[in-house]
């Protein structure tokens, strides 16, 4: 891990040179975990390995709301993966319509702004937002009775009423 660390960092700090507008700090792991928690405003973007991505996206993810509220991106020189920013694969939910939507959603937002689709993207995430701010219509994960459909029904009403 030290050679792949040390290549990776001295990368970053090679290719940093080029945007000296851009204010760039390093990290360790365990010490950004502890940061995300405590003071979590200090970050804006964080650029790390896969590893220590997977393990700052699920401290993260507890911070908010837990895995089904995060959304993702991997983005690369020629390809974007837009997927849950959480790796939880919820075998314990499994096949009980229990699962919360939403970081899934977000996701296809982040999708559809990275092709250029703002209005497309605004109407489901402002529609993601309205739902779980009413309160009414939640997943278990959000302290709510609301099954998957329930809860994808609410945000589709809610993108209904908007037009």
């Amino acid at each position: 891990m030290k050679l792949a660390d040390g290549l990776f960092r001295g990368t970053f700090q090679r290719l940093a040179k080029d945007y000296p507008q851009l204010e760039c700090n390093d990290m360790i792991v365990d010490n950004a975990s502890m940061q995300c928690v405590g003071k979590p405003q200090q970050f804006d973007v964080m650029v790390m390995p896969n590893l220590y991505g997977g393990i700052l996206s699920n401290i993260a993810a507890a911070l908010v709301g837990g895995p089904g509220v995060v959304p993702g991106c991997n983005m690369g020189r020629d390809v974007a993966v837009f997927e849950p920013g959480c790796r939880h694969v919820g075998l314990d939910i499994k096949g009980k319509d229990q699962a919360n939507p939403t970081a899934l959603l977000l996701s296809g937002t982040m999708l559809l702004r990275h092709l250029g689709l703002d209005d497309h993207a605004n109407r489901i995430s402002n529609a993601v937002y309205d739902v779980i701010a009413q309160g009414k219509v939640r997943t278990r994960d959000m302290g709510g009775q609301a099954t998957n459909q329930e809860f994808t029904r609410a945000i589709l009403e809610s993108m209904e009423k908007a037009l």
